[in-house]
């Protein structure tokens, strides 16, 4: 397969899967989770790509983000995503436009490996085999039987090093339940994840709580655009407790402006959210040359190719949402091994199959 294969046709479908029960964080509630799904076509050959976002999203990608992909060669997603960005430019390139992005930039970088017959990470160049994960969820309205149940699960059955609890809802029941989720997962660390809810003081205050029940990762404990207050909880922080941010990365600049005002520890970003694996390569760049690592955050199944080739790269989130997701419409979904995912070297592209049949009771309109 040769450079001059066009992309002939873009299509997109959103589908809303209710939660197995309510949900929330430090700042917001929900009882479903938004897939967007982007086939590509080009040469004989569909590339899959998708983003957890808004159905709204639809219409931009089936409509301006189709045009513009469909004037571009499909051996070559970067340049693709570059004109993506700019044609977006008076609607805003960030939030839901660098997400409707993402979706299809994902799907080029799948389809290119589909016209070559590679798995996807053979295009990105392996830095390592496999990737490990950390079990993410521990929401804010489960009791504490369904915290312990989940969070030790992921530890005895997955063989996770790491798990993730959400506090911030009731700041005064934290330290309890981080307590209590300490005495479930044993020897394995324990994150915890406040998506932004405190206030600088009082996050600081926390922090050295949670220290006591060996906290070892304190994500957003701030919002993550305040940049002043995640680099003063960074220096102030207990000896042994990173702090995190950048789910909410939509640009490069973005991330270059976070790791320039030596915000966080480790970096995260989101392959479905800034403007997929080519905007994530570029953040994982960054990470590089400002010696920072890098964390995939969520959409387990999208990251596993893209993190086998960041030069410095930590971990993906195993989120119970996106985990429960994939696996239900999607042949291919990594299954975690010791800890452990890898890639599936005998499928081509990110290896994975949409089940429409299975998703089709879940699309909108």
């Amino acid at each position: 397969m040769t450079a001059g294969m066009r992309v002939e046709r873009v299509e997109a479908g959103a589908y809303t899967i209710p939660t197995d029960q309510p949900e929330a964080d430090g700042t917001m509630e929900w009882d479903a989770t938004t897939l967007v799904v982007v086939e590509v076509t080009g040469g004989g050959q569909i590339g899959i790509g998708y983003t957890y976002s808004h159905a709204s999203i639809v219409p931009l990608i089936a409509g301006k983000l189709a045009e513009t992909a469909k004037q571009h060669d499909a051996m070559d997603p970067p340049s693709c995503c570059r004109a993506m960005q700019r044609d977006v430019r008076n609607f805003g390139r960030e939030g839901l436009a660098a997400t409707a992005i993402a979706a299809v930039d994902t799907a080029l970088w799948d389809l290119k490996a589909r016209l070559l017959n590679v798995p996807l990470v053979s295009l990105f160049g392996r830095a390592r085999d496999a990737v490990p994960i950390y079990g993410s969820g521990g929401f804010t309205t489960y009791s504490t039987e369904k915290l312990t149940k989940q969070l030790s699960g992921w530890v005895e059955q997955d063989g996770c090093r790491w798990v993730k609890m959400k506090v911030g809802t009731h700041p005064d029941q934290d330290p309890h339940r981080v307590e209590v989720a300490k005495r479930a997962i044993g020897n394995a660390a324990l994150f915890v994840d406040a998506n932004g809810a405190y206030s600088t003081k009082h996050a600081l205050c926390l922090a050295h709580m949670f220290a006591e029940q060996g906290v070892a990762w304190f994500e957003e404990p701030v919002s993550s655009d305040d940049l002043a207050g995640l680099r003063l909880l960074r220096r102030r922080a207990p000896a042994g407790m990173e702090i995190a941010a950048g789910e909410y990365g939509y640009t490069t600049d973005y991330f270059r402006r976070m790791l320039d005002a030596q915000a966080v520890d480790v970096q995260q970003a989101d392959v479905t959210r800034c403007c997929g694996y080519t905007g994530w390569l570029q953040a994982a760049d960054l990470c590089d040359a400002h010696h920072i690592d890098l964390s995939g955050h969520c959409a387990p199944s999208l990251h596993l190719h893209v993190a086998c080739a960041a030069p410095r790269f930590r971990h993906i989130e195993w989120f119970h949402d996106h985990v429960r997701v994939e696996q239900m419409l999607f042949d291919g979904a990594p299954v975690p091994r010791d800890g452990l995912i890898r890639p599936d070297l005998s499928r081509p592209g990110i290896g994975l199959t949409f089940k429409r049949r299975d998703a089709e009771r879940y699309r909108d309109g």
